[in-house]
C-alpha cells in the first residue's frame, strides 16, 4: 500500500495590503511639500487656495494645513508706496533713490497744479530727466527779446515758482539760460553767452529774494546757443530755444559731486 505523503502546510501569507494607502500618503506628503516649496513666493490668497485643495484630499480638510499664518506678499505695481523695510534683491541705495524720485514726482505734480491754475501751459514747462527735475521758462514768460530785464508781472510769476522750490532738506537748483543761433551784437551783451548768463543770474537773484531758499544751493550759467532743443531753422525753432531752464536736482546726485 502506498502511503499518501501529507503535504507541508505552506507558511501563512503576509498581508501586504497596508503598503498601497502608505504608498498614497507618501506621495500625498512629497507632492505637499513640493507645492509649499514652489508657492513660498505666492501671495495669501494662493497659498489658502492650496491648503484648501489638499485639506480636502486629506480626510475632509482636517489636514496639517489648517490654522496656516498668511503668506506675506508684496505690492510690486509702480504705484505702490515703498516700505521701510527694502524688497528683497535692492540695495539701500536704490531704495533711498527710488523714494528721492517719488519726491521729485512730487514736485513735478504742484509745479503742474500752478501752471494749470495759471493757465501758463505751454510757456511753462516740466520734465523728469536723468539729471532731475527741469522746469522749462519760455524767453516769451520772463524777458524780452535781446534783453535780460525781466518783464513786467514776469517777478510775480517768478516769486511763485520761488515758492515752489522750497524743500527741506533743501536741494540743489541750477538756473540755465539758453538763446537761439542769432547774435545779440549789442554794447551790453556781445554774444549769446552773455545774454544767456545775465537771464540766468537775473531770474535767480528774483527767486533768492525768498528767505525760505538757501543761497548755497543756486547756481546760474549761460549755455548760449549750444544746447537747442529745436531747429534753429524756423523762426518757431529759435523761439523754442530762447528759454530758461531751472533744473531741481535729485539728492543722491548731490552726494556724488
Amino acid at each position: 500500500m502506498f502511503k499518501l505523503k501529507r503535504k507541508k502546510k505552506h507558511e501563512e501569507h503576509v498581508d501586504e495590503a497596508w503598503l498601497l494607502p502608505y504608498a498614497d500618503i507618501l506621495t500625498l506628503l512629497l507632492a505637499l511639500f513640493i507645492v509649499l516649496f514652489a508657492s513660498s513666493q505666492v501671495d495669501a490668497q494662493k497659498f489658502n487656495a492650496i491648503a484648501e485643495s489638499f485639506n480636502s484630499e486629506l480626510q475632509g480638510g482636517t489636514g496639517v494645513l489648517d490654522e496656516q499664518a498668511p503668506v506675506e506678499s508684496f505690492d510690486t505695481s509702480p504705484t505702490a508706496e515703498l516700505s521701510e523695510d527694502p524688497p528683497s534683491g535692492e540695495s539701500p541705495e536704490e531704495i533711498l533713490a527710488a523714494k528721492d524720485q517719488q519726491e521729485l514726482r512730487k514736485f513735478q505734480t504742484k509745479i503742474e497744479a500752478y501752471i494749470d491754475e495759471k493757465g501758463l501751459s505751454p510757456r511753462l514747462q516740466t520734465e523728469m530727466t536723468a539729471k532731475g527735475l527741469m522746469i522749462t521758462i519760455k524767453e516769451g514768460v520772463l524777458f524780452e527779446s535781446g534783453s535780460s530785464d525781466m518783464r513786467s508781472g514776469s517777478e510775480t510769476i517768478a516769486n511763485e515758482i520761488s515758492n515752489l522750490l522750497i524743500s527741506d532738506p533743501p536741494r540743489m537748483i541750477f538756473i540755465e539760460g539758453h538763446t537761439d543761433n542769432i547774435p545779440a551784437g549789442t554794447k551790453e551783451f556781445p554774444t549769446n553767452w552773455e545774454l544767456s548768463s545775465a537771464r540766468a543770474v537775473n531770474f535767480m537773484r528774483i527767486l533768492l529774494e525768498n528767505d525760505e531758499l538757501d543761497p548755497q544751493k543756486f547756481s546760474a550759467s549761460g549755455y548760449s546757443e549750444y544746447h537747442p532743443v529745436a531747429s534753429n531753422d524756423t523762426p518757431e525753432g529759435r523761439a523754442e530755444n530762447r528759454r530758461v531752464e531751472v533744473l531741481i536736482s535729485p539728492y543722491e546726485k548731490e552726494t556724488e559731486e
